[in-house]
């Protein structure tokens, strides 16, 4: 059982920095992927992760696979996709999803190009799907940094956000909180977007985002209790991912999120809150 579950993670440091890089990402982008499931903004997610590919693509044309230009571009352009899609909305008659469809599919076909002006497609599919097994120090501090930064954000700001979730416009009404929290909100997601870039890729860094959230979602109504289930269903899924990958030699990213994605399929099936047995079976009355 030691060879099984915990040796490879024991005996390899490349494991053991995939695994630290995983854990330190669960925990960021799991609190964040929950508010955006409640703010009804979870394809916003998938729209900042493909944002962000320009902005890589630019520093890779300049820098190579550097980890600062990378990072400094693909905040750059997430960034510039959330103000831009917000003046678009605010401008025009298009609502924020238009926008925001419209901005992410021009953001990945002009990252796809840039990237593939200079690199090969062993380069494009770095970027596209992340090297976790891979991630050397700068990455795992950079990734650390983020998600520090993140949990001392929705601490600081913890209420307005929940009262923006609930009632926008209660809070609009008794604070002019809300857009400076929606902006902040919005950089959170694009920084933990570009962290999970350079574990598992601009199209798969959401996966661990949203399916822990979206699976935590159907046990539980309670909102502290719904943050720690998909944080801790996001470190589950990173271990049981990493796992597979090593014992069956498979891709480690697509191994993780399809370990997120079991997690979620078994919450659609056995769910309390929600779940389909639970609604064809209702749970008995307690009768006097």
């Amino acid at each position: 059982m030691y060879e099984f579950l915990i040796a490879p993670f024991a005996d390899f440091d490349f494991m053991k920095r995939a695994l630290i890089g995983s854990f330190a990402l669960a925990l960021g982008a799991g609190p964040v992927g929950v508010f955006l499931m409640l703010r009804r903004l979870s394809l916003t997610g998938d729209a900042m992760a493909h944002a962000i590919l320009p902005g890589a693509g630019v520093g890779y044309l300049v820098a190579g696979l550097s980890l600062p230009a990378m990072t400094i571009g693909g905040l750059v352009a997430g960034v510039t996709v959330a103000v831009l899609s917000g003046l678009v909305a605010r401008f025009t008659a298009l609502k924020e999803d238009a926008s925001l469809a419209a901005f992410y599919l021009l953001s990945l076909a002009l990252g796809v190009m840039l990237v593939s002006l200079r690199g090969s497609n062993v380069d494009l599919l770095h970027v596209l799907f992340g090297t976790v097994l891979a991630l050397d120090n700068a990455t795992l501090i950079l990734i650390s940094g983020i998600t520090s930064l993140t949990l001392v954000s929705l601490a600081l700001f913890f209420r307005p956000l929940v009262l923006e979730c609930m009632d926008p416009g209660y809070l609009r009404s008794v604070s002019s909180a809300g857009a400076p929290v929606h902006f902040l909100f919005l950089a959170l997601v694009v920084m933990n977007l570009v962290g999970g870039f350079h574990a598992l890729g601009t199209l798969l860094a959401v996966g661990l985002m949203m399916l822990p959230a979206a699976g935590a979602r159907l046990w539980t109504q309670d909102l502290t209790r719904l943050l720690i289930v998909s944080v801790i269903a996001g470190m589950a899924s990173g271990y049981l991912g990493l796992l597979a990958s090593y014992h069956f030699e498979v891709p480690a990213g697509p191994s993780i999120i399809l370990a997120a994605g079991l997690f979620y399929l078994a919450s659609l099936a056995f769910g309390r809150e929600g779940g389909f047995i639970r609604r064809l079976v209702p749970a008995r009355h307690l009768e006097a």
